[in-house]
């Protein structure tokens, strides 16, 4: 949903008149004195130029399209969970997804139902009111921080199932051709937490579509721990109220839902994705954890057939390359959490600098340990690893 991190270099576009001119559109609300560190879960970034509230899909075009035009540089924000924005003066205008309506209705066969939901709908609450209807479908994906609207550009997974299974139509705004549509998911490419339009802003999500299981079945279950936790086989079939509620405790042993008194959640939820290798890659890989840590642990180590390759748990790779949980030390200003090693956290004074740095740390010592490449899975806004 974000356009490539503006070069601070670049000198301020004259946004203020523009600005000024959006703010007599009745669902835009401009805020001054917004900083980003207050609208991201990582709790971290600087000022600004602006902050546009926009409460409908009509104004969140109109603002988009205007600052475009004008060529001023826009970060399109829904609920800040997957950022790591630098500190100081940005120069930026944010514009805030604030369209938060629900419609449920018929899908094309009676055995299938649509929820229609606003980009700028807090994911979870959107799960929250699917399972308090008593449908199935969602279940699964509790708890994860963000908007609906982020969703399909990251195709959002957890605990055996991710948003492409799901997704029926995204609305979006094309801010190449101007034109406001309404897609299906093959317009997308989906793939691992990955879609067209992460990391090139190249349009705006504005609604999106999923189908329901109307007769209260949730998603197959497909992931083991979740699986033996409710107590059925893989691939069966559960109460999606009894998953949501299950999934929630298995997500705040790690750490991976949002609690204001709880520093191990003030992240961007799981900095790193799982590594996909080539299949003849992994008995290198195999090797050098043997080399390390013995036959036993390399074994032992999770792999799991995935296109393109072999998936790898970039969790249990951070950890046996040494990087333990609360890395590097109690006093650290960013840490590694302290229940979940893929999670880096800002124990209340962090920089993005501090996040960059030990980043890189991981990064690197996977790479020097097994040979493998970890890639962050946040945005970034004026800063890079």
């Amino acid at each position: 949903m974000n356009p490539p991190s503006p070069d601070p270099a670049d000198s301020p576009r004259p946004a203020a008149p523009v600005v000024a001119e959006l703010s007599h559109i009745d669902d835009i609300d401009v805020v001054p004195g917004a900083r980003l560190a207050d609208l991201t879960t990582l709790r971290i970034g600087g000022r600004p130029r602006a902050l546009l509230e926009c409460a409908t899909p009509d104004a969140i075009v109109a603002a988009v399209r205007s600052l475009d035009a004008a060529d001023v540089p826009v970060l399109v924000l829904g609920g800040g969970s997957n950022l790591v924005v630098a500190g100081g003066d940005l120069d930026l205008v944010v514009v805030a997804l604030r369209n938060r309506d629900v419609a449920y209705f018929t899908g094309a066969t009676d055995d299938v139902l649509l929820v229609r939901a606003g980009a700028g709908l807090t994911w979870d609450d959107l799960v929250a009111d699917t399972v308090a209807r008593g449908y199935g479908g969602l279940e699964c994906l509790s708890g994860i921080p963000g908007s609906v609207g982020a969703t399909p550009v990251q195709n959002v997974g957890a605990y055996g199932v991710e948003v492409a299974q799901i997704l029926h139509r995204v609305r979006w705004f094309d801010r190449a051709t101007g034109v406001d549509e309404w897609v299906t998911p093959d317009a997308l490419g989906l793939g691992y937490r990955t879609s067209v339009l992460k990391n090139t802003g190249a349009a705006v999500v504005l609604e999106v579509e999923f189908r329901l299981d109307p007769g209260g079945r949730s998603e197959p279950i497909r992931y083991a721990e979740l699986a033996g936790r409710l107590g059925v086989s893989p691939g069966e079939r559960s109460d999606p109220a009894v998953v949501r509620r299950t999934v929630l405790d298995l997500r705040r042993g790690k750490g991976m839902v949002l609690d204001d008194d709880d520093e191990d959640t003030w992240s961007a939820g799981s900095f790193f994705t799982n590594p996909v290798i080539r299949e003849d890659e992994l008995p290198t890989v195999r090797s050098r954890v043997a080399g390390r840590l013995g036959s036993a642990q390399a074994e032992q180590m999770p792999a799991f057939s995935a296109p393109g390759g072999v998936k790898l748990s970039a969790g249990w790779l951070i950890e046996r390359a040494g990087f333990s949980k609360g890395h590097p030390s109690s006093s650290s200003p960013a840490r590694l959490s302290t229940k979940h090693a893929l999670a880096l956290t800002n124990r209340g004074a962090a920089t993005a600098d501090d996040v960059i740095a030990l980043a890189r740390e991981v990064r690197d010592g996977v790479r020097e340990a097994f040979g493998v490449v970890l890639h962050p899975e946040p945005v970034w806004v004026g800063c890079h690893i």
